[in-house]
């Protein structure tokens, strides 16, 4: 078994969802192969959405989590195969997603399949989708006692790190 293969595509998993979560759009892209097929949706995008490279993956992220949108992704019961500079994974994932200029929380679960690849010992993710175990949304505005205290994407908390 090739332990040091899989604690590095463990590593990648998560830096995936770190510099996406963190708008890190550039070490977001450099966690996927140039050729990645994506396969994303959801019943809030309501249709699915399918990309067969970086660049559209990165772009589309760009675009629909920009702002100050906040986006928390937690992934874990990692079940990965490596076969060479090959492998397959899958992962148990929860997320949450809060856009304040709409008002609505969005929280879901759902089972990621990935391949991997290795190429001049730098592995990346050669696909990724994921299968929705469930997705739920509110208003905001019906949770009593609702405020969002802290939110590192909105304009006045620019420069205030922590």
């Amino acid at each position: 078994m090739d332990f040091e293969a899989l604690e590095t595509i463990r590593a990648l998993k998560y830096r995936y969802l770190r510099t996406l979560d963190l708008k890190l759009w550039d070490e977001f892209g450099d966690t996927l192969c140039p050729d990645i097929v994506g396969s994303y949706g959801s019943p809030s995008g309501g249709r699915p959405l399918e990309f067969t490279s970086r660049d559209e993956i990165v772009e589309y992220m760009r675009g629909a989590l920009g702002g100050n949108i906040i986006t928390v992704h937690v992934a874990g019961h990692p079940e990965i195969t490596v076969d060479g500079d090959t492998a397959t994974g899958s992962w148990c994932m929860e997320d949450t997603v809060i856009a304040p200029d709409f008002e609505i929380l969005i929280r879901g679960a759902a089972y990621y399949h990935d391949t991997y690849r290795r190429e001049d010992g730098v592995w990346r993710i050669a696909s990724t989708g994921y299968q929705r175990i469930y997705e739920s949304h509110q208003s905001t505005k019906g949770i009593p006692g609702y405020g969002l205290t802290a939110n590192r994407w909105a304009p006045e908390s620019a420069g205030h790190d922590s």
